[in-house]
């Protein structure tokens, strides 16, 4: 099976705009920019736009995976619990007859909306490049690989393949994560004795091999 790609919170909250809308709920990161174009303009969009590039899961039974539920204290019947608002997909409180019910999956369920996971802790890496004595403060995911944070870094430099990664004098595996590798995540220990993680960023040295890739 093809591997997930990982996004940070930083990377979801950058898609915060009508036309490029991702949320992130249970781990997942949605993209729901078709849902937006489809339902323009119908006022059941608004909560999901107010939690444009957020984090969602309260809105979840982590459970069910479905949207919480509670039992309506004049109905006594259970209902989807939306204390921002009805959106896209949720039943309205009583009978109606101009709800469309033919929508098929609900959004929050429908997997042609997933883009990928939310990264469970995003990590701060410093990249040196040796040969031009360059430095690129670069965040991660630490479910990436190597190879999924190369292709992180080819913005900064194109020809990121014609290089040698190394961390403490060691050739990096490019198939394997950083904790993998042996570069570990000293986080905890720097908060536990309030340590200024910027200043103990791990760096990876890149040697260069040769010029053959193209830009």
């Amino acid at each position: 099976m093809e591997r997930p790609q990982f996004f940070t919170p930083s990377e979801v909250a950058s898609h915060r705009s009508p036309s490029d809308l991702w949320v992130s709920f249970l781990g997942g990161v949605w993209d729901l920019s078709p849902l937006v174009k489809r339902y323009h303009g119908d006022v059941l969009l608004l909560p999901i736009m107010e939690a444009a590039g957020k984090d969602i899961s309260s809105w979840f039974d982590p459970q069910t995976k479905d949207i919480r539920r509670f039992v309506d204290p004049l109905t006594c019947c259970e209902r989807y619990y939306t204390p921002r608002g009805r959106f896209v997909h949720i039943p309205p409180r009583g009978p109606c007859s101009n709800w469309a019910t033919d929508f098929g999956t609900p959004w929050w369920k429908d997997s042609r909306y997933k883009v990928g996971l939310l990264s469970a802790k995003v990590r701060w890496i410093r990249i040196v490049n040796t040969l031009t004595s360059q430095e690129q403060l670069l965040e991660v995911c630490s479910e990436e690989t190597l190879v999924e944070i190369l292709h992180r870094y080819r913005r900064y430099n194109s020809h990121a393949h014609s290089y040698t990664w190394k961390h403490l004098g060691e050739v990096l595996d490019m198939t394997k994560t950083l904790s993998q590798n042996g570069v570990v995540d000293e986080d905890p220990e720097l908060d536990r004795l309030r340590l200024d993680r910027d200043i103990f960023t791990p760096s990876i040295l890149l040697h260069f091999d040769d010029d053959l890739t193209e830009g």
